[in-house]
């Protein structure tokens, strides 16, 4: 890997559907593991010491959906199109197959992406998901969406989300916080409010309790 995550430039593909999405793309001829991000998250969330890891045998690459971050169009607020979307970027970007890995909302589309297109997933690694009609889900914890859901939120608060109250998890997350924020040039577009509500009403959508709806997590046999 000649390049760290922290100096990719920000690249620009356009789908099928219109939208110019933002991407970064540390290279190689590997199948690419393709990751998706959490609530509210944009290309510079990703923890740049995770991303080396991950490239260290095989190409990585990040996006922001539709309406999200650096890329045009609108936010889809619901979970379904949300993968459609990134299956236009997947065509765009010419991939006919990939590796999913999907972070907190990004789980969610990633389940949906196996589900609509089941043969572009090679393996789905889900972070921090749940399935669709899983019981606790509807509205998220309060604390969560009070800490990740406001106008203005910190580090701190990012902190106490993400990682677990030990003092060794909190020093591990202020550490990851100082490296997606160690870059100072060409970082991607913070993302915004309107990305915010779009996002929140996909994951209440996607979390009102519906038993039948978690039949459809077995159709899923990506590993």
């Amino acid at each position: 890997m000649s390049r760290t995550y922290g100096d990719l430039p920000n690249e620009r593909v356009s789908g099928a559907n219109g939208v110019d999405y933002a991407f970064r793309d540390t290279g190689g001829d590997q199948a690419p593991l393709v990751l998706l991000q959490h609530f509210r998250g944009n290309l510079d969330s990703w923890d740049p010491a995770l991303i080396d890891a991950l490239a260290g045998n095989r190409r990585v690459i990040t996006f922001d959906n539709a309406g999200v971050g650096g890329s045009s169009g609108t936010t889809p607020d619901t979970i379904g199109q949300m993968a459609r979307d990134a299956i236009a970027f997947l065509t765009a970007m010419g991939l006919s197959q990939v590796d999913v890995l999907g972070f907190s909302i990004g789980s969610f589309v990633a389940q949906e992406i196996t589900l609509i297109r089941p043969a572009i997933a090679r393996r789905v690694v889900l972070a921090s998901s749940a399935p669709q009609g899983a019981a606790g889900m509807h509205g998220w914890a309060p604390e969560v969406i009070g800490a990740v859901g406001t106008p203005k939120t910190s580090p701190e608060e990012y902190i106490g989300v993400f990682f677990a109250p030990s003092p060794a998890s909190r020093e591990a997350g202020g550490e990851s916080v100082r490296r997606q924020y160690a870059r100072t040039q060409d970082r991607d577009t913070a993302t915004t409010w309107a990305t915010r509500e779009a996002q929140y009403d996909a994951v209440c959508t996607w979390g009102i309790p519906d038993h039948a709806a978690l039949q459809r997590v077995a159709a899923i046999e990506h590993t």
